[in-house]
């Protein structure tokens, strides 16, 4: 038997035993038991968000602009009557108590504001044109709590007005980890009269903000707000990619994008046959959402990845014997090897 004919036949009986051994032609299921390597991921994007947000901060104090609080002590000046001049501290809920007033809310107040409230009551009722002057002997602080994935979590003073991009950046910026939905927790009066507190929950979308450039999400921060930065969800990549793993989401990320992410798909993946498996509202089983990158790539650029999602690309049966096989010269002769590429 001529040499090309002993090549033919090891080949032929290479692919008999390999298909009914399954070696390269077993299709692999995705499972809950996911073969999860070690974190993969770098710390360009995480640091080209930080850069933005630094950029877009103000941390600068303008001590003009003080916010009052609870513990500080004024001094109020009338200068139609010196009677009515007074040294007041701001009581627990925000009030102090001023000459023929009674009690006035000064809570989160510049001194400037504070002014101008003062003279309108007192020419609403007793002045015609009344002049005053606040002036801040002690300031208290209020503070700000920034806690969660930054990079310098704690609680700050918080003296003058800022907004959420400040607050981060206060705090040192985010940390890899952070997720892109930021928690602001408020406490809020329900009325000027009610000691009775509400707390309100605000949740702003830090892509859209920073990425997209929708400042109005950049809200003002209140003194006594707890700012939270949750950590990224995860998706997991696994089957034909270059670089299996877990993955945190950062942003509105696509199917497509993820496995970008995961270095793109092995030489010997097979387009046609990605499984996307999510856990289910009802009852948390996951479903199987099948998708061909070859013949309907449009579904996989619209697919957004949820945390937990599972992206699983089965290899092709041809890929894997081509670029895992390989003929080896030697003495006696000729033989066939096969390392499974998945391995």
């Amino acid at each position: 038997m001529n040499l090309k004919g002993s090549i033919f036949i090891i080949v032929i009986v290479c692919i008999f035993i390999l298909s009914i051994t399954g070696g390269c032609g077993k299709k692999v299921h995705p499972t809950e038991e996911f073969r999860a390597s070690s974190f993969i991921e770098t710390s360009e994007q995480i640091t080209e968000l930080n850069q933005k947000l630094f950029a877009d901060a103000n941390i600068s104090v303008d001590r003009s602009d003080y916010l009052l609080g609870p513990g500080d002590l004024i001094e109020v000046k009338v200068f139609e009557s010196d009677k009515l001049n007074t040294i007041v501290r701001v009581s627990s809920r925000g009030y102090v108590s001023l000459p023929l007033l009674g009690e006035v809310n000064l809570k989160g107040k510049t001194a400037h504001e504070a002014e101008i409230l003062i003279e309108n009551k007192y020419k609403n009722n007793y002045i015609k044109n009344p002049h005053v002057s606040v002036f801040v002997k002690e300031h208290h602080s209020q503070k700000v709590t920034v806690v969660g994935e930054v990079e310098k979590p704690g609680t700050y003073d918080y003296p003058s007005r800022q907004r959420l991009v400040d607050a981060l950046a206060i705090a040192g910026g985010l940390t890899e980890s952070a997720g892109q939905i930021v928690h602001i927790r408020r406490l809020s009066n329900v009325s000027e009269d009610s000691s009775q507190d509400s707390s309100q929950t605000f949740l702003i979308n830090l892509d859209e903000l920073i990425n997209e450039g929708k400042i109005e999400l950049n809200i003002g921060i209140n003194g006594g707000d707890v700012i939270f930065v949750p950590e990224a969800g995860l998706y997991y990549v696994d089957g034909a990619v270059r670089k299996p793993g877990e993955y945190h989401i950062k942003e509105n990320l696509s199917v497509r994008k993820a496995l970008l992410s995961a270095g793109g798909l092995a030489t010997y993946a097979d387009k046609k046959d990605l499984v996307l498996m999510r856990k289910t509202e009802k009852n948390g089983n996951r479903e199987e959402i099948k998708i061909d990158l070859q013949n309907d790539i449009k579904t996989a650029e619209e697919t957004i990845i949820k945390d937990g999602d599972i992206i699983f690309v089965n290899a092709s049966f041809w890929g894997k014997f081509f670029y895992g096989g390989g003929v080896n010269i030697g003495i006696p002769g000729l033989g066939y090897s096969y390392r499974d590429p998945e391995r």
